[in-house]
């Protein structure tokens, strides 16, 4: 493994020598003092002047830049028609056509919202509202900026995981409100909470992008959450009752520029990434850029470890002004230790993981049984401008992501023992999805309506070759020499007699059609309507050694979406509501033959977004209604009926403001009620304890000094809570007694110091302040306090 991350990191340092080398070239432009023919305003979305952007007459090829204000003027232009060009980088670039008519003035104005392809943050000089962008193509599959939008969505960016030295992807989302700490499994993969639901990664760039290992947060241009039921636009296999996670990558733009970054912490943390960007060829048609990262790390505790190599190359063609390519590739090799994943015993004494009394710091693993994991995802995509109304999008998204080696699992036998189970797996995942969208902007009479539609067809594969077997009963509190036997000489050979299963485990098709409208019915009052049909097929299970096939069944859905939004003030203040669907997937039949129905739920929801020059906020109310869930059926013994409900409601808010030039503010907080309203006797009336905290609260506040000798240095401070929930929690059923077991609450602090300079930053940040033990959904300790530092060189 190391050998391998030697070559392939030899390979990236020469391909970045070599784009040092190319230089891209400008040229100087003359004004003209005459008569002023054109003149115009540029500002962005949110309503700030847009400074510094380039506009260029394309029938003249003449260009001047927008002052502090946003304003810019054309001199000495002939009677005509002409197409401006207004562009920069971190905007996207916006074509306009003006009629320039002898002896009069020409007035004009340009609007540009954000777009994700940057590499450095647009600071404005002032301090500026730094992490409130949140304008996205993936959130809605149109056009639509965060005001026009009835859905609440959450953007975590680049810029502000810099800001708090993000080594790892899962820290990204203590700026996510009630997503709570990462629930991670056997090979890596992380799971989130949303609006009381466990929602798992599988969407990349606004398609299915089925990861299973882990992710590296070195090509992050930012992370959407969308919150909600989101099968609409998504599906029901990429998002879940609570809403999905979008992870937009980088990429490429048309000037050279890059940055290499170490990191250095406690536990041999040691993070070398490196990001180049450039232009391969003189028009800048042809660009590329490349992200990479060399991590490893060790464990608090006495055995874990994480190595793991990434490289994202990402190379975008314009063929002409109408057809855009772009392929966009990821790629890692991990060998890790797997994280802990605790059972408690449900007929002891202790209710609590504190209770229970494991030392916080003794992992109960052994760096030699560990495994491998290797993933790659492709995500290629052609955009085909067909009019001036109407624009073609065709993606295709390839992913394998594979997991070999030993995971374990601890499973508490009594008030002081345990068990430790290995398993020794090979287990691949392959998926693919490919979309194609037709996405317009036009006028019907008077009145502006935006529409996508869509067919989408998503694969998923795997296999499987598993084989578990079980250690000794082992004295957690006070473990003596047997502690020590548990290594990869001593397992291993239990697995010459263990029995090896081997099937296809995953096999299913999605085939969706889809079509989301948006219509202005004035300019303030929007409404949206959006409808998705699904044909799902589950091939089922197939056992090759007995060739037969188990649990294979089809089954159609349908999924509604409705919006309105009211501008109570043009692009500052809106109030919005929505209906929204989501369904899963159930297989199996009741005791009278009847096939089970996709489990649903509909959201209704309603709130008010501000997006303010100082402050940007969304505050929002919702219930989630869940049905067709299957629960036990007490005449039919083995059997289910479905007629199971479950109901999540709660209310959010996000807060991102700059009170002052420099302050910045980022702020969540969510309380979330869920309960089973009619389900198995054992967790009727309860809370799930998949949900997660009821309450959950994030902070981050930062100031850096924007004037002066010393501009660039700043501080930071924050932290998340959450209150106490419970990792089991049943009813008394017959003779079985109730049993709770609950997680603490905890509150952990975080604080950074930073110097941001054009050519390098400084950083460092402590993570966990007080020392907080706190533990997540499957009982693993984390990180107590811990040290990083980050020097990055900018070119």
């Amino acid at each position: 493994m190391n050998h391998l991350f030697q070559k392939q990191w030899c390979f990236i340092a020469t391909l970045l020598l070599l784009l040092m080398c190319h230089t891209p070239a400008f040229s100087a432009r003359e004004t003209e003092d005459k008569t002023i023919a054109i003149t115009g305003t540029i500002i962005t979305s949110n309503g700030e002047p847009a400074a510094g952007v380039s506009v260029t007459i394309q029938e003249t090829g003449k260009t001047t830049i927008a002052n502090e204000s946003g304003e810019f003027t054309f001199k000495n232009v002939k009677a005509g028609t002409y197409h401006l060009q207004a562009f920069l980088v971190g905007l996207e670039p916006v074509i306009i056509e003006v009629k320039v008519t002898e002896g009069q003035k020409t007035v004009t104005s340009i609007t540009l919202t954000y777009t994700s392809q940057k590499l450095e943050e647009i600071v404005i000089s002032s301090g500026g509202n730094r992490f409130a962008r949140k304008e996205s193509p993936d959130v809605s599959k149109m056009s639509l900026t965060n005001m026009e939008n009835p859905q609440v969505y959450t953007v975590v960016s680049k810029e502000l995981m810099k800001e708090q030295l993000i080594t790892d992807y899962n820290s990204a989302f203590k700026n996510v409100p009630g997503a709570g700490i990462a629930e991670i499994r056997n090979q890596g993969r992380t799971t989130f909470i949303s609006r009381g639901f466990p929602t798992p990664q599988l969407v990349r760039n606004g398609v299915g992008s089925f990861t299973y290992t882990t992710i590296d947060p070195a090509n992050l241009e930012r992370i959407e959450v969308i919150k909600g039921p989101s099968a609409t636009l998504f599906g029901s296999t990429l998002s879940s009752f609570g809403g999905l996670f979008n992870r937009v990558t980088k990429k490429p733009f048309d000037t050279f520029k890059g940055e290499v970054s170490y990191s250095g912490g406690s536990w041999d943390l040691n993070r070398l990434t490196m990001d180049i960007n450039a232009p391969i060829n003189k028009n800048k048609t042809a660009l590329l850029r490349i992200n990479s990262a060399l991590h490893s790390e060790k464990s608090f505790q006495d055995a874990g470890f994480n190595r793991n190599f990434f490289i994202a190359p990402s190379f975008s063609y314009t063929v002409n002004d109408r057809l855009t390519l772009l392929l966009d590739v990821e790629m890692s090799w991990n060998k890790s230790t797997s994280p802990t994943r605790l059972a408690p015993y449900t007929k002891g004494t202790a209710r609590s993981i504190e209770e229970l009394g494991i030392p916080y710091k003794l992992s109960f693993a052994n760096n030699t049984i560990n495994y491998s994991s290797q993933q790659y995802n492709i995500f290629a995509q052609a955009k085909y401008k067909l009019s001036e109304s109407w624009t073609s999008q065709t993606i295709v998204s390839r992913t394998r992501s594979s997991s070999d080696g030993y995971v374990v699992a601890l499973t508490v036998l009594t008030d002081s023992t345990l068990r430790q189970a290995v398993t020794n797996q090979e287990y691949p995942y392959y998926g693919t999805d490919i979309q194609q969208n037709f996405i317009g902007d036009f006028k019907i009479g008077t009145l502006r309506n935006r529409i996508v539609a869509g067919l989408d067809f998503y694969s998923l594969r795997s296999t499987r070759n598993d084989a578990t077997v079980n250690m000794p009963a082992l004295n957690f509190k006070k473990p003596g020499t047997a502690y020590n036997n548990f290594t990869v000489e001593k397992v291993s050979p239990l697995f010459a007699n263990a029995t090896f299963t081997n099937f296809a485990a995953n096999r299913e098709n999605t085939y969706s059609a889809y079509v989301s409208d948006v219509l202005n019915l004035t300019d303030r009052l929007l409404v949206m309507a959006s409808l998705r049909v699904d044909r799902y097929t589950n091939l089922g299970t197939y056992y090759a050694y007995i060739d037969s096939t188990a649990g294979n069944y089809n089954q159609t859905a349908l999924s509604p979406k409705l919006g309105m939004v009211y501008q109570v003030i043009k692009n500052k203040v809106s109030v919005f509501g929505n209906y929204m669907n989501g369904f899963n997937n159930v297989s199996g039949s009741d005791f009278s033959g009847n096939t089970f129905k996709p489990t649903e739920a509909n959201q209704w929801e309603g709130g008010v977004k501000l997006d303010l020059n100082k402050i940007s906020a969304t505050l929002s109310y919702y219930n989630i209604s869940v049905t067709n869930m299957t629960r036990d059926d007490v005449d039919h013994a083995t059997f289910q009926v479905q007629d199971g409900t479950q109901l999540s409601k709660g209310y959010e808010a996000e807060v991102i403001a700059n009170p002052l030039p420099g302050l910045n503010i980022v702020a969540g907080y969510t309380y979330n009620n869920s309960k089973y309203t009619k389900a198995k006797p054992d967790v009727d009336g309860l809370r799930p304890t998949t949900a997660g905290p009821p309450k959950v609260g994030n902070l981050w506040i930062s100031y850096r000094i924007t004037k002066g000798a010393v501009k660039g240095l700043g501080i930071g401070f924050g932290g998340i809570y959450a209150s106490e929930y419970y990792q089991t929690q049943t009813n008394t059923v017959g003779s079985t007694s109730a049993f709770s077991f609950s997680i603490p609450s905890y509150t952990v602090l975080d604080a950074g110091v930073f110097y941001d300079k054009p050519g390098f930053r400084i950083g460092l940040k402590i993570d966990n302040l007080t020392n907080e033990k706190y533990w997540s959904y499957r009982l693993a300790a984390q990180n107590p306090l811990r040290a990083t530092g980050n020097l990055t060189v900018k070119f």
